[in-house]
């Protein structure tokens, strides 16, 4: 908790520039899938019963969607553009299963910037260890607003 402290807030829109990327690499590990797990009450058999998932099309555990959503929203809060910056609106699409044990490497592209209105637009496409596209997305951001 940092009560009494005041937090680094991210950049303002009027820091950031077009074509600006951000790389960020994740392996997806199992004591992250179980908390996600145990916090959310999501009991998919599809996300860590291997007998289960073995009669599926996937044959193996797949990691769920929305932690990799996760990472995304993490980074885009972290780093691009960083504490203060909220997310409006966001399509995605997850082409390729994601395996347990997975490394995956995100990458982040400012494609727009909308001034007048407080808003990036931010491209990802996150692949994994064989070069496969696992996430598309494209996020519109407000950056920090910051009183003067």
């Amino acid at each position: 908790m940092l009560l009494g402290k005041t937090r680094k807030m991210g950049r303002k829109i009027e820091e950031l520039s077009i074509g600006e990327k951000l790389t960020i690499t994740e392996k997806m590990e199992d004591k992250d899938l179980l908390l996600y797990l145990g916090l959310t009450n999501d009991n998919n058999p599809l996300y860590i019963q291997h007998d289960y998932a073995s009669k599926t099309v996937y044959e193996k555990p797949i990691v769920p969607p929305i932690m990799l959503s996760g990472v995304i929203t993490s980074a885009i809060s972290k780093y691009l553009p960083g504490p203060g910056s909220h997310i409006t609106k966001q399509i995605i699409t997850f082409p390729t299963p994601t395996y347990h044990y997975s490394v995956i490497e995100f990458t982040f592209v400012v494609k727009e910037i909308h001034i007048n209105v407080n808003s990036v637009i931010i491209n990802i496409i996150a692949q994994n260890e064989d070069d496969q596209i696992v996430v598309e997305g494209t996020f519109h951001v407000s950056p920090p607003l910051l009183e003067d």
